[in-house]
């Protein structure tokens, strides 16, 4: 490794350290603010997995698709490829729709509109096809969905549903998938860097998911 690539790669590191370090202590804030479950009525309950599901199952392979219409690097582009190949293959939305069928949380009208200002602020974010700002989303979102998984599956559990593929599946592959997602915030990160493009909000996005996220939560 050359001396510029070196310096490049340290100075990539020093930065992604304390992004992580916010990120997670976002997904601490947004779980340690959820509603016990124990202390939720059914309809709240239900609620929760519904607008989730009316969030999560026609927009997830969407915001994907605009983080890889965003990125430049192509080591972006592979780690984000194979993100959604697995999505499609796998039918992660039709895993979702079991899940929110069998606890019996499919999403209503009323669910979709609980969430729809939130959910269309993320939308026009990703619209505009912002390079490390997307990407530093989705890496958190992937690390906030994997922590999340356990609360969830409580919820439905509590729905006397057993239909867990969802919720066991994303324990354990967005382990994998936030990580590989931090790789590519570095590989973007790099770019910027040797294209001298202005620096941008890189948590932008963040925090427009995290209130999408609450009002998942509350209604």
């Amino acid at each position: 490794m050359s001396s510029v690539s070196s310096s490049v790669l340290t100075l990539n590191r020093s930065h992604i350290v304390p992004i992580q370090e916010r990120t997670d202590r976002t997904i601490d804030d947004l779980l340690a603010s959820l509603p016990s479950v124990e202390q939720l009525s059914t309809d709240e309950r239900r609620g929760i997995i519904a607008r989730y599901s009316a969030v999560l199952e026609g927009n997830f392979i969407y915001w994907m698709t605009g983080a890889y219409l965003s990125v430049g690097s192509e080591e972006a582009r592979s780690i984000i490829l194979d993100n959604l190949l697995e999505e499609v293959r796998d039918c992660h939305p039709g895993m979702l729709r079991r899940f929110a069928m069998a606890a019996d949380a499919i999403p209503t009208d009323s669910d979709a509109l609980a969430v729809y200002q939130e959910l269309s602020d993320v939308r026009l974010f990703i619209g505009q096809l912002p390079r490390v700002a997307v990407v530093v989303m989705m890496a958190f979102f992937e690390g906030f969905i994997q922590r999340f998984m356990p609360y969830l599956a409580e919820l439905a559990l509590r729905q006397d549903s057993a239909e867990k593929e969802y919720t066991d599946v994303h324990g354990v592959c967005d382990i994998v998938h936030t990580q590989e997602l931090f790789r590519a915030v570095e590989a973007e990160i790099a770019l910027a860097q040797d294209s001298c493009e202005p620096p941008e909000n890189i948590f932008e996005g963040v925090d427009l998911l995290r209130m999408l996220i609450q009002k998942i939560a509350v209604g």
